[in-house]
């Protein structure tokens, strides 16, 4: 088999659910190519099809048409070499409250063949920070450490594609930005994460390219950095010193005054900021401080599934 550029490839994939009398289409001729070695993120609403598509990868659900390869393998055709291409991190907390974590990497290894003398269980586990917790009954873990638990399962039989699906769902933020040093540090090792959150900082954090699907249709697909782009929107809060009146020369932006101050959204690849302090000067304002916003992926993602 020649080497594979892309780790995860689905071409026309649909699938629809049916449930008495009606139809629910969760995939809609989707398509995606997740580039190997990459930090790929699935974003969309609630019921938009990312699980589903996950389910399709993890044999979980049987898709209605289309092809899919995994690491070049045909998921239909290579069903149980493709599987072992992927290790899953579900959303639910599902594990076995009675066994300790070692047991469940253990147990986990087994079922993937893994021979003793090749697991890695304590060095897993010293990696998602749970080796001093290995004996302990999972039921005594924490929200947190269940999660890191059930992203060590999937690491057991040193899979070339992590799914994430909503990887730091519940858990504090310490913890969230040391998950995220782990799916960093895993990637660069060369693993391939594919990552859905509702997290949009989370995605903006990790992600070298974005899809955003809703109702089971891929609405856009793109860098992180060109989907950054797409909205040039600024926005600058001047702290004013003293009472003042707009001049006219703002009124080509959007402008308000909050609390006070004076807020102005601007088109940064028009006009930049010199240009407006520049009028504020002119007209005799003086303002004690600036703050500066710059659109995020939220803004970005809110729009696109707004207009779809």
């Amino acid at each position: 088999m020649s080497e594979y550029i892309f780790s995860i490839e689905a071409k026309e994939v649909n699938k629809t659910f049916a449930k008495k009398k009606t139809e629910t289409k969760a995939l809609d001729n989707f398509n995606i190519k997740i580039r190997k070695g990459s930090i790929h993120g699935l974003l969309g609403p609630n019921g938009a099809g990312k699980s589903t598509f996950i389910n399709i990868l993890g044999g979980l659900v049987k898709k209605n048409k289309g092809n899919i390869k995994i690491c070049g393998l045909n998921i239909d055709e290579d069903i149980r070499k493709s599987k072992f291409k992927i290790g899953i991190v579900p959303q639910e907390l599902n594990i076995d409250p009675f066994f300790t974590p070692y047991e469940l990497l253990e147990l986990q290894a087994g079922l993937y063949g893994i021979k003793k003398k090749f697991r890695k269980t304590d060095e897993i586990l010293n990696n998602v920070g749970l080796i001093n917790q290995k004996n302990s009954y999972a039921r005594t873990l924490s929200g947190g450490m269940r999660r890191r638990l059930l992203v060590a399962k999937a690491l057991v039989h040193s899979p070339e594609i992590i799914i994430l699906d909503e990887p730091t769902a519940g858990v504090d933020v310490n913890l969230r930005k040391s998950l995220w040093n782990y799916i960093k540090k895993i990637n660069k090792l060369g693993t391939t994460i594919c990552l859905t959150t509702h997290y949009l900082e989370e995605a903006e954090e990790l992600c070298d390219r974005i899809t955003i699907i809703n109702n089971g249709k891929v609405i856009k697909d793109d860098t992180k950095n060109n989907l950054l782009k797409l909205i040039s929107d600024k926005t600058v809060i001047f702290q004013i010193k003293s009472y003042f009146k707009i001049p006219n020369e703002l009124n080509k932006f959007k402008t308000e005054i909050v609390d006070g101050n004076l807020k102005i959204i601007y088109d940064k690849n028009i006009t930049s900021l010199k240009k407006i302090i520049d009028i504020l000067n002119i007209n005799k304002i003086s303002f004690q401080e600036i703050n500066t916003y710059e659109s995020d992926l939220e803004d970005i993602f809110l729009k696109f599934v707004k207009n779809n």
